[in-house]
């Protein structure tokens, strides 16, 4: 299967959305909190700065965020699914959080002519976008100078290595099994493909290079199973 439109991307997160925080925390064992807190660590948010996160699902970088920024800050939490943005909304509420704003755009599409962030995070996103280079480009040209940006997604690792190898098994044997019985297994498969076809970390550098940024730092974590990648206007 391929999902390489952002429209058909936007349907597979809409029907997961319902389970979306269960099977994240079930699958990763909980550790993706802790990549996520990673992420914002490295990024270093700053109270007064404004941010944004971009393909925020059900927004966890969001909230970890806003306790960075606040109070004089601001952070935006922007995604094209709608049901799996409504999820995040009802979370602010649940915490009477007043201080985030929720937005439904897709990410190439939001306006350059808007304010400009101190920094911008994205989750899981890059790889679903319809161009890795086109979603490059949008963060850059979002980012005001020195502004920062950064990646938490899967790490594209050598075909055959032993990372590689175990990425692969893990998603057929335990993923998509499991999210099959959710009745999601025909979504959950496509994560696969999607990382088969996300650039690996030089095809990554390469194009930021290529679009503008001038300092760029790539690690992985986890046994080489996830990527964080960090870019700096």
């Amino acid at each position: 299967m391929k999902f390489k439109k952002n429209k058909e991307v936007k349907t597979i997160f809409n029907k997961i959305s319902y389970k979306y925080d269960f099977l994240n925390t079930l699958l990763s064992f909980g550790l993706h909190k802790l990549w996520k807190k990673k992420l914002v660590y490295l990024l270093n948010p700053k109270d007064g700065e404004v941010w944004a996160d971009l393909c925020c699902g059900t927004g966890d970088l969001t909230f970890l965020i806003c306790k960075q920024v606040y109070p004089n800050g601001s952070i935006i939490g922007i995604d094209s699914a709608n049901e799996i943005l409504n999820i995040a909304k009802k979370k602010s509420e649940l915490t009477k959080n007043k201080f985030i704003k929720w937005e439904s755009k897709d990410v190439l599409e939001i306006n350059e002519s808007s304010k400009l962030f101190d920094g911008i995070c994205m989750s899981y996103g890059l790889r679903n976008l319809n161009s890795v280079e086109e979603g490059l480009t949008k963060v850059f040209n979002l980012l005001s100078v020195k502004g920062r940006a950064g990646f938490l997604d899967f790490h594209h690792s050598c075909r055959n290595s032993l990372p590689e190898i175990f990425q692969r098994l893990y998603l057929r044997l335990m993923v998509v099994p499991i999210s099959r019985i959710f009745h999601l297994s025909q979504e959950y498969e496509y994560i696969e493909e999607s990382i088969r076809n996300f650039p690996n970390r030089d095809e990554l550098i390469k194009i930021a290079l290529k679009v503008g940024f001038r300092e760029i730092e790539y690690r992985t974590i986890f046994f080489d199973q996830m990527g964080i990648f960090i870019l700096v206007k």
